[in-house]
């Protein structure tokens, strides 16, 4: 879910749930309570109407009492001076929160207040010959004795006037209904905590949560710890940003380990070239020491030694440029200058250069060009030529035979140019044949003079391949020898 729709599912539930809900509370307390109150204060009708209508209640509370005084008065007066059937009065009207006072003439005689006190008489309505008609409702009175009093005006039987007051005192009334607007706050509080306590439980779950998994995974990054996940279930923001975040630290793991990796390439790197670099360098301080000891003394020897002085220079020369273009393959910068190039011509050439050299290891070269005369290609002559140079430099390497012999076959397959170079050396084993343009791998792990190299030759041969948009692929077999293919698109003009 997206984070915008869940803040608006939010303030939505904000808003409505705890207003739905104490909707519901209401009228369940209030359908509970009102029942309780017309059973006990014997209201009719709708409960709710006395419930928000206090003056109401209060006047309803005492009405059967009103109606039940108002007969006496009219018919048996002279009851109300019995002091026993006013204080019996009184006492039911102390169970509605009310008392009775009675008063002839302009004195008091009976008050029924239980608290001990007194009523001011100035407050008492004087005695009216019609209140016997509209008093059944009573009236308000304001002040620091707030009351509803009910007004019964009559005559004594000596003709004397007299007031009967039925007076309720509003810090008294109805405990029943303050205890409905109790339950009613406290239920909207457990409303509102319970509301705020499911969002925050959603919100926690659907956004802290997540925050904390991608602090722990800060943490981690920071410590140089990669090895862990980031699971994102959600499609929301806080989600896409777990996905993105598990993407970098993935890739920073693959960065690292190419890193390690590269470390790792670079060393044996520089542990092979060392290697290989001291041999040569060796063997041409003996020579100079010969030389300059005289062992050389005659012409012929001299020149022997210069001789091989020479040929391991060159090997040395091999090994840097081999190194120096291993730095430019890593950072892409190998210098291509692509050109047409016929393909009889250039094999021809690139034969009767590597033939010389082929000769004097006594080895036999083989080549023949099956590829019409004037096909052309599109290739680096100075790169090709390394590829050729490199094949047939390891393949020299490996030929445990004699005589030993090397095949090249040129064929014309459809789009492109097939080079096969094919030796009898000893072979590579099956294992290790997917391999062999890796770079740094070794099929002979042991190292001489006559199988050195920075075992970078191949992975070489392949990068510059590729480059030309062309493959490389090799079989072979043990004891019988290798084949090398290599293939290369034919230059095609475009005609409109």
């Amino acid at each position: 879910m997206k984070l915008r729709t869940r803040l608006i599912i939010s303030f939505c539930i904000i808003i409505f749930v705890p207003v739905l809900l104490a909707g519901a509370t209401v009228w369940g307390f209030g359908q509970y309570q009102m029942k309780a109150i017309r059973q006990i204060y014997n209201m009719d009708g709708n409960a709710y109407e006395y419930f928000i209508n206090s003056f109401k209640v209060l006047s309803h509370f005492t009405k059967s009492d009103y109606e039940s005084l108002q007969k006496v008065a009219e018919k048996k007066p002279e009851k109300l001076e019995d002091p026993v059937y006013l204080e019996k009065i009184n006492k039911d009207l102390e169970e509605k929160y009310s008392y009775l006072i009675l008063r002839r003439g302009d004195r008091v005689v009976y008050e029924g207040n239980s608290q001990k006190r007194e009523f001011p008489e100035e407050n008492l309505p004087e005695y009216d010959s019609d209140a016997i008609q509209n008093a059944g409702s009573g009236f308000y009175i304001e002040g620091e004795d707030q009351a509803l009093i009910k007004q019964i005006d009559f005559l004594f039987p000596n003709q004397d006037q007299g007031s009967l007051f039925i007076v309720t005192a509003m810090n008294q009334v109805l405990p029943e209904i303050k205890g409905v607007v109790i339950d009613f706050m406290l239920s909207i509080l457990l409303i509102l905590i319970f509301t705020a306590g499911m969002l925050t439980v959603w919100i926690y779950q659907g956004i802290i949560n997540p925050i904390r998994k991608l602090e722990v995974a800060a943490q981690n990054i920071k410590a140089g710890n990669l090895d862990f996940t980031i699971e994102a279930d959600g499609k929301d923001e806080i989600g896409e940003l777990c996905r993105n975040f598990e993407e970098m630290r993935f890739r920073l793991k693959e960065s690292a380990e190419e890193k390690v990796a590269s470390e790792k390439e670079n060393k044996v790197l520089i542990s092979n070239i060392s290697h290989d670099l001291k041999t040569p360098i060796t063997a041409i301080k003996g020579y100079v020491e010969g030389i300059m000891d005289g062992v050389a003394d005659t012409p012929e020897k001299q020149d022997k030694y210069i001789r091989t002085i020479y040929n391991k220079a060159n090997e040395m020369d091999t090994l840097i440029n081999e190194l120096t273009l291993y730095s430019k393959i890593d950072t892409n910068r190998i210098p291509y200058n692509f050109n047409r190039i016929n393909v009889a011509d250039y094999f021809n050439d690139c034969v009767e250069e590597v033939g010389l050299d082929l000769e004097a290891k006594n080895i036999k070269l083989t080549y023949i060009n099956y590829a019409d005369r004037d096909v052309m290609i599109i290739a680096d002559p100075e790169q090709l030529r390394r590829v050729i140079n490199n094949i047939i430099g390891n393949s020299v390497k490996y030929l445990d035979k004699d005589p030993g012999f090397i095949n090249m076959r040129i064929r014309d397959v459809g789009d492109f140019i097939q080079v096969e170079i094919e030796d009898n050396g000893r072979g590579i084993a099956a294992r290790d044949l997917p391999y062999i343009f890796n770079r740094f791998y070794r099929t002979d792990s042991s190292r001489n003079s006559a199988t050195g190299g920075s075992g970078i030759g191949l992975s070489i041969v392949k990068k510059i391949i590729e480059d030309h948009g062309g493959k490389i692929w090799a079989n072979s077999k043990e004891e019988t020898g290798t084949i090398m293919y290599f293939v290369i698109r034919k230059y095609q003009e475009v005609i409109n």
